[in-house]
């Protein structure tokens, strides 16, 4: 009903109204209450809306014709000489230093340029620094880390190596021992080789022997009921040895956890 009066920029029926509705929403406790006051929020929204916009509507508004009336003002216009004396060159009713006095004025509301200067520096410039020879040191620098690393992994490398030698030349021995003990009764490989409490261990058993079988150090064969069993071989040299070394094969088992239980 005072939606003209509240949109009037002298008028503080908005904010009286607001300020009314914010001490009526201290005593809210129903729906329906609570959903006039949310209307009444859009109603207001809308009108504070409207009112923004006509205030700066005003704001925004440029009179060309009183801003070139203040602007002859300021130039010192004399309305009382004649037209006639404006053709002889003096620029009508405006004095002659008119455009002078607002360049001067004007330029106090203006930014001087900035000076200009190098972004890089002056031109002057020094010998570059020689980047070939950073270079080198980061290639050699860079040389030491990876000369490092493979040597690390050398000495890691021999000192695996040496540890399978050891484990190989153990279970030899083992091999051995059981054969000399009884020469006639057949050592089954897989007795030899599994670990009844670990399929890992037995696994690296396996892997252990393999060695002893490529070397020709101990051989493979099937017995009567076609299960494998392991002996040392005879440390013979001459053409059959020779000839078995020719003969001489490697084959791939499979084992897994079932198959170890």
């Amino acid at each position: 009903e005072n939606r003209e009066a509240m949109l009037n920029s002298k008028s503080n029926r908005l904010t009286e109204a607001l300020e009314e509705a914010n001490a009526l929403f201290d005593g809210v406790c129903r729906a329906r209450e609570a959903a006039l006051d949310a209307q009444f929020l859009v109603l207001a929204s809308n009108i504070g809306k409207e009112k923004a916009h006509e205030l700066h509507s005003e704001m925004s508004a440029f009179d060309s014709t009183a801003y070139a009336e203040d602007l002859l003002t300021f130039m010192g216009i004399n309305r009382t000489e004649e037209a006639d004396d404006s053709e002889d060159g003096s620029g009508g009713f405006l004095p002659r230093d008119a455009w002078r006095k607002m360049g001067e004025e004007a330029l106090k509301y203006f930014k001087r340029a900035p000076v200009f200067h190098y972004m890089l520096g002056s031109f002057k410039s020094e010998p570059p620094v020689p980047k070939q020879r950073i270079e080198r040191q980061k290639k050699a620098s860079r040389g030491k880390a990876e000369q490092a690393m493979p040597a690390q992994l050398k000495k890691m490398e021999e000192s695996h190596q040496e540890a399978t030698e050891k484990e190989v030349e153990r279970i030899l021995r083992i091999l051995q021992t059981h054969f000399e003990n009884d020469p006639n009764i057949p050592i089954s490989f897989f007795d030899f080789v599994v670990d009844p409490n670990s399929f890992a261990r037995t696994v690296e058993n396996m892997f252990h022997v393999s060695f002893l079988i490529r070397d020709g150090l101990a051989r493979i064969k099937m017995d009567e009921d076609e299960l494998p069993v392991i002996e040392p071989t005879k440390p013979s040299g001459g053409a059959e040895e020779d000839g078995r070394a020719g003969e001489r094969n490697q084959v791939i088992i499979k084992l897994d956890q079932k198959e170890w239980k």
